[in-house]
């Protein structure tokens, strides 16, 4: 199955909703890190958030989630892109930890104590970034926690990983939304849809679709689908960028890295992508650094 994205929106407009297949881009992202499973599940959730809040942007505009927490791995970095383009990675990718009530133990790997940082490039002068102290620990109810606090919007989010011992078998989630004046009753019917549903990770891996996801949270409940969009692992870093990043370090580090060795190694961080410098190409970049 493609990983994918459907977003809509009830018929009176006053509440939103989206869900997303992530499997494919999860699976590569997995296996680039060589992430061990309860690492793989926490990456893959936090990809799949990554790719919920992407779809709330505008054409050109970027989201970065950084989950940073005192469990083992330490933090999750996502950043994801209006186009449904998603990169990302844990600081630890060698984490497993024992079952917890028969599932993976996302929470006691993240840390329940540990701070959520949204950070938003909206095309303006300045980023916007929000930040609040982890709700438990739990990706999705983390996320639902921030956009309830820091962006006064009420949500509800679902993340599932459905692993077996040969890997990631399908991933994906959802997000629901109550825009202003947003009706009690309606709230409370998706809430008691939400509690009906049961574990999205069960639903995935029954092949439910996006579709399928938003047709049990608004049962009954008119709306309109907005768009289906794909969704893809994709990185931003390029040779260029990587220029930028050494020069940004400045003539005395660059000469200094320069005279350390014939060949230095850069390499990305969100896709292991190595770029190779010569002692004359940090030579020339050095040259390149403002006075």
């Amino acid at each position: 199955m493609e990983d994918y994205l459907v977003r809509i929106i009830t018929k009176d407009a006053r509440v939103r909703g989206l869900a997303c297949i992530t499997t494919g881009l999860v699976e590569k992202a997995c296996l680039r890190h060589d992430t061990y499973p309860t690492a793989s599940a926490a990456l893959g959730r936090a990809l799949s958030a990554g790719a919920l809040m992407g779809a709330l942007l505008k054409t050109g505009q970027r989201v970065a989630l950084k989950f940073a927490g005192n469990g083992p791995i330490r933090k999750i970095i996502v950043e994801a892109e209006s186009t449904g383009a998603v990169r990302g990675y844990v600081a630890e990718p060698h984490v497993e930890l024992p079952l917890k009530e028969g599932k993976l133990d996302v929470a006691g790997a993240l840390g329940r104590t540990g701070f959520l940082t949204v950070t938003k490039d909206l095309r303006l002068k300045e980023l916007y970034s929000g930040t609040v102290q982890f709700y438990s620990g739990e990706i999705a109810e983390d996320l639902a926690y921030y956009l309830t606090e820091s962006e006064q919007l009420p949500s509800a989010v679902g993340l599932g990983v459905y692993m077996e011992p040969t890997g990631i078998c399908a991933t994906g989630g959802f997000l629901i939304q109550a825009l202003p004046y947003s009706e009690e009753e309606v709230i409370d019917r998706l809430m008691e849809q939400i509690g009906k549903m049961g574990f999205v990770t069960d639903l995935l891996r029954e092949g439910k679709r996006p579709e399928e996801l938003l047709e049990l949270l608004f049962g009954g409940i008119p709306y309109d689908t907005i768009e289906k969009r794909p969704l893809a692992l994709r990185c931003s870093c390029s040779r260029e960028r990587t220029e930028e990043a050494l020069i940004s370090l400045g003539k005395e580090e660059l000469t200094s890295l320069a005279n350390e060795k014939d060949r230095t190694e850069v390499v990305c961080q969100f896709c292991h992508e190595r770029y190779l410098f010569s002692r004359e190409e940090l030579e020339c970049l050095a040259k390149e650094v403002m006075h």
